[in-house]
Formats: C-alpha cells, sequence, structure tokens
C-alpha cells in the first residue's frame, strides 16, 4: 500500500573565490510516506479501520494529481503515486503504513461562476461556449458550473450568458489522462 517517496532539494551555494567561479549544487534527500491505492470509507481493508485519521482538503486540480506531495491537516507529511487519470473525490480515504494513518480527502470549496440555463437547448449552448474557452465545466442539477478564473466573467457577459459568483467545491465533467482542463 505504500512506499518511500524521495525529494531532491538543490541548493546553489555562493562561489568561494573570485568571480566567475562555478557554482556548486548540493542535493538533499528526505523520504515521506506514499499512499498508492483509493478506498472509500465503507470499503477500507480491515486492517486501516483502527488507524488514526487525517483530512486533507484539496482544489480539483489537486485532487487530480497522480503523483503528488502535500501535508494533511494534522501537519502529516505525504506523498501519492496513484493511476494515472485517478480523481479524487470528496470522502475518499488514502492509506499510509508508518505511520498508521487514513487520510480522507475533502472537496475544497473555490470560487466559481454558476449559470442557471432556462431550457436544455439553452444549457448545450452555453456549455458549447463555456468548453469553447477552454474551460473545465461541471453540470449540476439545473445549473453549468465553472472556475471563477481570469476573463471567464467576460466570456459569460460577452456570450449574454447570467451568473452569479459563489464558493463551492468544484468537480468537473471529464478528467483523465490527455485531457487538458
Amino acid at each position: 500500500m505504500t512506499g518511500a517517496y524521495i525529494d531532491v532539494v538543490l541548493v546553489r551555494e555562493p562561489p568561494t573565490s573570485g568571480e566567475g567561479s562555478p557554482h556548486v549544487l548540493m542535493a538533499f534527500f528526505r523520504s515521506v510516506p506514499i499512499a498508492e491505492a483509493v478506498f472509500t470509507r465503507e470499503r477500507l481493508p480491515a486492517g486501516l479501520a483502527g488507524h488514526a485519521h487525517d483530512s486533507i482538503a484539496l482544489p480539483w486540480q489537486e485532487r487530480a494529481k497522480s503523483r503528488a506531495r502535500w501535508t494533511t491537516a494534522g501537519g502529516v507529511e505525504f506523498g501519492t503515486m496513484l493511476t494515472p487519470g485517478t480523481l479524487l473525490k470528496d470522502g475518499d480515504c488514502l492509506a499510509l503504513e508508518n505511520p498508521p494513518l487514513v487520510i480522507v480527502v475533502c472537496e475544497e470549496p473555490e470560487p466559481v461562476l454558476v449559470a442557471t440555463p432556462g431550457s436544455p437547448e439553452q444549457a448545450a449552448l452555453w456549455a458549447y461556449q463555456i468548453g469553447n474557452s477552454h474551460q473545465p465545466l461541471m453540470l449540476e442539477a439545473g445549473a453549468l458550473v465553472c472556475l471563477d478564473v481570469k476573463g471567464m466573467d467576460e466570456v459569460l457577459a460577452f456570450h449574454a450568458i447570467p451568473f452569479e459568483r459563489e464558493v463551492r467545491p468544484f468537480t468537473p465533467v471529464s478528467v483523465g489522462p490527455g485531457h487538458h482542463g
């Protein structure tokens, strides 16, 4: 379930003699525990049920990374080596052996723009306009939700798409290998 994650930090040392001296790069290695699998709370292996629990809140772009290094709310630093294309969802669990820990993933609320179309045809047109702007899109019970990124409000206004600003968890429709969202 877990492995070691090696981090290399390169430090440039100042020259010790006259101008033009080569800079020396020194490497420092530190390992952290690695989570390699995702579990649901309901399907935690029996051996993990007694582990302490911690949490981590991540925005969607971080939840889509298969290889990453993070720190839990309790201050435990760890890495992940998940199957490419894995998207962590709210309530997913990552497990560490040393320290014995179950880390529960929380979807971090993010600034978003919410548009509520009046018909399926309008929803399709608006979704096309948002997608044509190369922005990820979340579909949610009668609403189209996109990240509140620079210029997106202007795109919506240009296409006469009314919207409201909100802060909520965001998970786009499609995230996977080769997808540029």
